[in-house]
């Protein structure tokens, strides 16, 4: 076989060169995507999980450096470690949304009678509170609900067809205490029948 025409020189490394930037760069999207979670779980008040991500996390960061600081001269190591960096951080963004953990709050700013979106959020299962404002173009009604963040589609689509054009805010909720929140059972049949 003539190798003259190769573009590659005989002594490429295919290890130093491909397979260890390869290894680094998913090594850095794993150990990224548990530190991402990691950052979120401990927002949301899951302290038992995160310290396990931490210790995973860390374990795989300092076997990616190690790696890394080995082939220092290597730029393709260096471009799998930040290219794994970046990937990790989207990854565990899209993993947690994904997941939807977690209560917010809507707010609602209403210029208009909001008998019937009440009616319609209290027939879907979910509590409101309801109180009178003023806003900058005259009264409005303020509408709160909180609700498990997984249900945060049903609820927005509610607020959509029955008040287009309404002015909404979400916020996270750290932690809650009683409330009125629906059944996964009801929620799931619900969104099933608004399908059809």
């Amino acid at each position: 076989m003539d190798n003259s025409l190769s573009i590659l020189p005989s002594d490429f490394d295919w290890y130093v060169w491909v397979g260890l930037p390869l290894l680094i760069f998913l090594a850095r999207v794993f150990d990224v995507t548990l530190g991402t979670l990691r950052i979120i779980f401990t927002s949301r008040g899951l302290r038992n999980l995160a310290p396990v991500l931490g210790f995973i996390e860390t374990f795989v960061w300092i076997v990616a450096v190690s790696s890394l600081v080995k082939h220092a001269q290597n730029v393709a190591a260096y471009v799998g470690y930040a290219g794994g960096f970046a990937t990790g951080t989207f990854v565990g963004m899209f993993l947690e949304n994904k997941l939807a953990m977690g209560t917010v709050t809507i707010r609602a700013i209403i210029r208009r009678d909001p008998k019937e979106l009440i009616e319609t959020l209290y027939d879907a299962g979910f509590g409101i509170t309801s109180v009178d404002g003023q806003g900058s173009t005259g009264t409005v009604k303020i509408i709160y609900t909180t609700l498990k963040r997984q249900d945060l589609p049903v609820v927005i689509d509610i607020f959509h067809r029955v008040l287009p054009g309404a002015f909404l805010s979400v916020e996270e909720v750290r932690s809650t205490e009683q409330g009125v929140f629906p059944s996964p059972k009801n929620l799931f049949s619900r969104s099933l029948s608004q399908k059809k």
